[in-house]
């Protein structure tokens, strides 16, 4: 894996780079779909590809692990050949589930029990297990297994999930040199900061993270229910301590603002399930301000969904007619708006890119902030 920083803005710490893996290369700052159980929800790789220009996605091995399993999954080749999708894949090592499937586990030193939420059987991750099942799904990228803290958390608590989180992945570290790549490419982990909302511990943790001399990095622990302010402080603190040449990646992050925030603070990667899951329930992102199609007042509007959007089912069809489908529980409907919310997504972190390339970042950026949070 290489990455190459392109340019960075004269007047943020926004990057624009390029990241060469196994399977491709991305043009950063990037938005990677959600396709947590090998697809994204409702959205076809075709649409993927040509209408979204997606140019890596996101799986998840806590989900892919229990459906198709791994067995399944090195038969097939792995994950890219049973998917279908050629070009980059990363996955969650699992450690975001630990923390949503907190009444149904249990956390100690060793790794973590928890119960199925399709069946209730009884499962153990450790951080050599999250390991094994990323070789066995063969994502480009990998995460290294860890706790995801709640928010709000008392101090002690995260100062001790952090400290646990950082021992997890030395075990990463070292299981994964036992084991060998599945598929004839090299798969890469990235270590994930932790630390609350606690600037002391987020600086002790990015510092560690820091000293692993990881071929990229993540941040962790935040879109997790706490402030915007919180969220970028915390970004900012941290981007200050990641080596400048490696990316950063902000994990399940978030809105259209905040991505343009914390590429501002020099994040360089994100994903988030928000697209296609407010795309599924009448919510639409644009670059004028966010629609709910489910409203009244789209009923007789026969103007193109979005007439600036990338995606050609944007323009082809109308407001009215979506509108329909959502009324009508039609399956297009939420089809049509998932794959719009992604191709805006990506829309928006590629003209990110452009205007850090051409000077205007900082400019445009404060010229779009309010018009993403218009409600029309």
């Amino acid at each position: 894996m290489s990455f190459t920083l392109s340019t960075t803005a004269s007047d943020s710490k926004a990057r624009a780079g390029v990241l060469k893996l196994a399977h491709g290369e991305i043009e950063t700052p990037i938005f990677m779909p959600v396709g947590t159980v090998g697809t994204v929800k409702g959205v076809h790789n075709k649409e993927l590809e040509d209408e979204i220009a997606a140019q890596i996605i996101l799986g998840n091995t806590y989900h892919l692990y229990l459906r198709p399993g791994t067995s399944i999954l090195e038969e097939a080749g792995g994950l890219h050949k049973f998917m279908g999708w050629n070009k980059p894949i990363l996955t969650d090592s699992g450690g975001y589930q630990v923390y949503s499937l907190a009444a149904n586990r249990k956390i100690n030193e060793e790794g973590v029990k928890f119960s199925s939420h399709i069946d209730g059987s009884k499962h153990f991750f450790t951080p050599e297990k999250a390991m094994e099942i990323q070789r066995s799904i063969g994502a480009d990228i990998i995460m290294a297994f860890d706790e995801c803290t709640p928010y709000p958390c008392e101090k002690s608590y995260a100062r001790a999930s952090m400290e646990m989180t950082h021992r997890w992945l030395r075990r990463c570290f070292d299981h994964l040199e036992k084991i060998p790549e599945l598929y004839g490419y090299p798969q890469h982990l990235f270590p994930i900061v932790q630390g609350s909302v606690y600037p002391d511990l987020r600086q002790k943790s990015a510092e560690f993270i820091a000293s692993q001399n990881a071929v990229g990095n993540a941040i962790g622990g935040l879109s997790v229910g706490e402030p915007h302010e919180d969220l970028y402080e915390m970004t900012d603190l941290v981007c200050n301590i990641l080596p400048t040449e490696k990316p950063r990646y902000l994990m399940g992050v978030g809105t259209p603002d905040n991505i343009l925030e914390c590429i501002d603070l020099g994040v360089d990667m994100f994903d988030c399930v928000m697209p296609t899951r407010n795309g599924r329930n009448g919510m639409l992102f644009t670059s004028e301000g966010i629609i709910n199609i489910k409203n009244k007042k789209w009923e007789r509007d026969f103007s193109p969904i979005d007439p600036n959007s990338p995606v050609s089912t944007d323009t082809f069809h109308s407001k009215a007619y979506l509108r329909h489908l959502f009324i009508a529980r039609e399956r297009l409907g939420p089809q049509l708006a998932s794959i719009h919310n992604l191709g805006f997504y990506l829309w928006l972190v590629k003209e990110a890119r452009k205007r850090i390339i051409d000077g205007t970042f900082k400019t445009w950026k404060t010229q779009m902030i309010p018009k993403l949070k218009n409600r029309l």
